[in-house]
């Protein structure tokens, strides 16, 4: 039987082992893909540090993949309708979902699906067909998983990976928050999923975008998507960063804020410098981060919109491939290690 490589996780906090792992026999709906890439996400992270309750041990990490299809079983085709065959280069929606429950049917939000489960995350490794992390050579591609194809030679590949998590993530919050044409867009941090929020800003028609960041070469890049001012957090204070949002905004603050940074601090600043009537959308908390204390009363005064924003569906990963590749150049500095 043929073999392949894996890096499994087998204690937390501890390097992951370099594993020979037997390539199963497919079963009917399957792909077998050779990984091109595949990336670290702050998710993985914290499943490698024992901060995520749902990382079953043995496992092998990564939920961001690409690759080229080696083996199918059965006929198999993408979200287009179009037969995949040997030698497609896919990329794959992070998670399945049962399809069928009252989430998936009724509440049309499968990424709450009870049954949901992602790659990388979730099924250990262990489980059959234990190839289900793409921190390996190959991963199998179960059967009723949503399936991109994509060119290798039109976008460099390793930029693909992000769309799946960080870009799909975003779709997901500017779906719900609805920004409108001629909105100022607050984006806290400037990670994949703040560098998302610049670009889907960008694209949905936003006047302004303001960026509140720690990291001079990520605010540079932010520029380049299309952030409008950026305003250095360690170079900042809190009363000089709202002077000049406020300064900016003729006094009302902003329209829309993305809290893409993941702290209990950055929540709370944004929160202030939200216009009456603003919507505050947070998807940085991948694990718990710590409480705090709002004011119930001046949320209801100030009309305030505060959406929290789980996870994705494969429309967001459709979606946030289409801001991608609108910009592609920009986004290939997006990709800061290649080991």
């Amino acid at each position: 039987m043929a073999k392949t490589f894996a890096m499994v996780l087998e204690e937390f906090n501890k390097p992951l082992v370099p594993t020979e792992v037997e390539i199963p026999e497919l079963t009917e709906g399957q792909i077998l893909v050779r990984i091109s890439y595949a990336g670290i996400c702050g998710s993985d992270v914290h499943m490698w540090r024992g901060e995520d309750a749902r990382t079953p041990l043995p496992m092998i990490l990564g939920h961001e993949g690409v690759g080229y299809i080696e083996k199918i079983k059965g006929e198999v085709k993408d979200i287009n309708g179009v037969p995949l065959k040997e030698g497609d280069f896919i990329l794959w929606s992070r998670s399945v979902s049962c399809g069928k429950c009252y989430y998936c049917r009724i509440a049309m939000t499968p990424e709450r699906c009870p049954q949901r489960w992602t790659y990388g995350i979730h099924r250990g490794f262990a489980e059959p067909p234990h190839l289900l992390g793409c921190y390996a050579r190959h991963i199998v591609v179960e059967a009723g998983t949503d399936i991109f194809r994509a060119d290798p030679n039109k976008i460099d590949p390793a930029v693909l990976v992000s769309a799946s998590c960080s870009g799909a993530t975003v779709a997901h919050a500017f779906e719900l928050g609805r920004p409108q044409f001629g909105d100022v867009v607050l984006v806290q941090g400037a990670g994949p999923l703040g560098l998302y929020g610049v670009a889907f800003a960008k694209q949905s028609g936003a006047s302004q975008i303001i960026v509140i960041a720690g990291t001079e070469s990520r605010l540079e890049l932010a520029k380049k998507l299309g952030a409008t001012m950026v305003l250095n957090r360690r170079k900042t204070s809190l009363e000089e960063r709202k002077e000049l949002i406020m300064e900016a905004t003729y006094g009302r603050g902003v329209d829309v804020a993305l809290e893409a940074a993941g702290t209990v601090p950055a929540f709370e600043e944004g929160i202030t410098l939200l216009r009456p009537g603003g919507t505050y959308l947070s998807v940085g908390f991948g694990v718990p981060a710590g409480t705090t204390e709002l004011d119930c009363f001046e949320i209801v005064r100030r009309n305030l919109k505060i959406q929290g924003v789980w996870v994705s569906d494969t429309r967001h990963t459709h979606q946030a491939l289409a801001v991608l590749y609108n910009d592609a150049e920009a986004f290939s500095e997006i990709v800061s290690h290649r080991i």
